[in-house]
């Protein structure tokens, strides 16, 4: 049986494919189309899964998507005869509900299938729903409480219950307008960082800042009894006004959400061109601890309510990596699954995982230990990428080495104070390069930082990079030992080991880590083994290979990546092309 699963009409547009219950491929239309969180008709990712499963749309049995225009119907009804809100909100919300209701007609129309055939039936999974299933139904755990938050989705901001066996059983709606994630977003937006997607960066430079306005956010978000929240709804627009939103194709872009209210709150917004001061960093600072606290609140309360020790998470606040690993000191949770793709793209594979267990009563096979679920290309392919880039063998000399020789010349260049770009494999599902979309230095070099952002990233100094570790020496690095291959978790580092990798460490003494596995990823554990080798340190920076863009996906994608920027060494498969020095004869 063939399952299709998408996220359409959102941001990070997505399809995965499953067969008889088990994840064939997944991938976010954004590496495809190259615009960064596309948002729409995921057609090109559709037709990458379709080929992976070698079958056409005629042969799948069931599209599930991961939104339900018909749920919470209610509570909409009851929202809008009380708050009246305004028009355009209202005509903009049904626009995008109709195109999620027209699916299958897009679907069928864009694949060339008679609009009158049975198949595939067509399953709407409430947007929470399939979050929650996408985190415990990929997981390793038979029973687990699951947590789901993020801005929005089918009228909720989060949602929490228990999963066990191939069901779910939801306990728990934080009903819109309120929502942890939309709080994020408009202290983003107030912090100078307007796009899609940039709450990161902003729990990035909380770390610079001390939390001196938690006065302020004790009004912006007010704590419940039984776990619940609240916003203080004068200080937002979303609920009023309402918010421009694009989802219709290309880039998504959200209005701002934030009243002016908030600067009487906080004084004046930052513009995104405007230096960045302390009030900015303690703005940040206090703004990711009332986050903490109020997501630890609705944890408490699901464990106390559940009696359960492990714990599933999803939705885009799931990427929340901070707090993700403050989750084992705050609350009484044990173990946590974090699905390499927690928010809206991952909902693809959370749809068609909730109509296979849940809906069809199928039982659990599948459990997600690797990431890698996207295109990949042969050797062939790419010496062929190799041999007919002209401008490649210019300024690089390549060479085609053996597994063992191209993991101890990586290692050795790494060691050496270069910056790799390391293409391998099936490319990553979900937001992080995780070792094989990767650039790849040495941790023990306090500049690496600046090298990175600087003459590859182009990014703001504040952002910190990645430690990636061999799984049997997290203990001896990081004070908490649980692994993490998917890179969800921020843990502090041991202070003796801080000076040895100093490029790996932000300025709070915390490292996100990523846990390698030679059963994951053999040639990516190899280059880190040998580096540990070399240099008795098993950890090496990892960050995602792209530049400004979204993560490289063609062979081309990184021949020029690395041509237009700084890096020393591209390892394309089994080819090391390392550039030639300046003024060299070509």
């Amino acid at each position: 049986m063939i399952l299709l699963g998408l996220n359409a009409f959102h941001g990070d547009s997505a399809a995965a494919i499953m067969i008889d219950g088990r994840l064939v491929a997944a991938v976010e239309e954004e590496r495809l189309c190259r615009v960064k969180h596309w948002a729409g008709f995921p057609s090109q990712a559709i037709r990458f899964c379709l080929a992976a499963a070698g079958c056409t749309l005629a042969d799948v049995d069931h599209v599930a998507v991961n939104r339900n225009p018909k749920a919470n119907l209610v509570h909409k009804a009851f929202f809008a005869l009380r708050h009246h809100p305004a028009l355009q909100l209202l005509k903009d919300r049904w626009k995008n509900a109709s195109k999620v209701r027209d699916l299958r007609s897009q679907l069928l129309e864009t694949f060339g299938l008679d609009p009158r055939s049975p198949r595939p039936q067509m399953h709407y999974v409430e947007h929470h729903v399939a979050h929650l299933a996408s985190a415990f139904f990929v997981s390793p755990y038979d029973d687990a409480a699951v947590v789901s938050v993020d801005g929005f989705g089918d009228f909720l901001g989060a949602m929490a219950g228990v999963g066990h066996g191939n069901q779910l059983a939801v306990s728990k709606r934080v009903l819109f307008p309120h929502s942890l994630g939309l709080f994020y977003l408009a202290l983003t937006q107030f912090l100078g960082f307007p796009h899609y997607g940039d709450e990161f960066k902003v729990m990035g430079l909380a770390a610079c800042g001390e939390p001196t306005y938690m006065n302020a956010m004790e009004q912006l978000v007010r704590l419940l009894p039984s776990g619940g929240f609240e916003l203080g709804l004068n200080y937002f627009v979303h609920h009023s006004e309402g918010v421009h939103m694009t989802w219709d194709g290309g880039a998504p872009h959200i209005g701002s959400v934030f009243s002016p209210r908030m600067a009487e709150l906080l004084g004046p917004p930052r513009a995104a061109d405007e230096p960045l001061e302390d009030r900015h960093r303690q703005i940040a600072a206090s703004m990711q601890q009332r986050y903490e606290q109020a997501f630890f609140h609705l944890l408490a309360h699901v464990s106390a309510t559940t009696g359960k020790t492990r714990l599933c998470l999803a939705g885009g606040c799931a990427m929340n990596s901070v707090a993700n690993g403050k989750v084992f000191d705050a609350t009484p949770f044990t173990d946590v699954y974090v699905p390499p793709a927690p928010g809206d793209a991952g909902g693809a594979v959370g749809a068609a995982a909730y109509v296979w267990h849940q809906k069809l009563g199928r039982p659990r096979q599948f459990v997600m230990t690797s990431p890698y679920w996207g295109p990949e290309f042969s050797a062939d392919e790419l010496a062929k990428a190799v041999e007919t880039t002209p401008e490649l063998t210019a300024a690089a000399s390549c060479n085609r080495l053996d597994d063992d020789a191209l993991c101890r010349t990586t290692a050795q260049a790494i060691a050496d104070g270069c910056v790799i770009g390391w293409y391998q494999g099936k490319m990553e599902w979900g937001p992080r390069a995780l070792g094989n979309r990767s650039i790849l230095v040495d941790p023990r070099r306090a500049e690496m930082k600046d090298v990175l952002n600087s003459r590859i990233k182009r990014r703001e100094s504040f952002r910190p990079f990645a430690p990636a570790i061999l799984e049997a020496y997290v203990d001896e690095f990081f004070e908490h030992e649980q692994p993490d291959p998917f890179m969800s978790k921020v843990y502090k580092i041991r202070p003796e080991k801080r000076a040895l990798i100093p490029a790996a460490v932000h300025v709070d003494g915390t490292g996100r880590l990523q846990t390698v596995r030679r059963e994951d990823n053999p040639l990516y554990w190899q280059v880190i083994d040998t580096f540990r080798q070399l240099t008795g340190v098993p950890v090496v920076i990892n960050t995602s290979f792209n530049e400004n863009e979204p993560i490289v996906h063609l062979p081309a994608q990184a021949i020029d990546c690395f041509l237009r920027t700084r890096m020393d060494v591209l390892v394309l498969g089994p080819f090391f092309c390392r550039k030639k020095p300046t003024g060299a004869p070509v």
